[in-house]
């Protein structure tokens, strides 16, 4: 059977002045960055130079940094 877990099964404080690497900007990636910016979390995106979703990312007010 799947667990739930909830806001109050996290402790934000052990990310607190850390940065967090999501590399790549789909579906998973999107959620993942997003979610941390939104819980306070500095958040860096790593995508390739050429990368289609790199406009996006920067338009959500995400740092991208190229991958290589």
């Amino acid at each position: 059977m799947a667990k739930m877990y909830y806001d109050s099964d996290c402790n934000l404080k052990l990310l607190e002045n850390k940065t967090v690497a999501i590399i790549g900007y789909g579906s998973q990636g999107h959620a993942h960055a997003l979610n941390l910016k939104d819980s306070g979390i500095n958040v860096i995106v790593g995508l390739a130079p050429d990368s289609k979703s790199r406009e996006k990312a920067q338009a959500a007010g995400l740092k991208v940094m190229d991958t290589s």
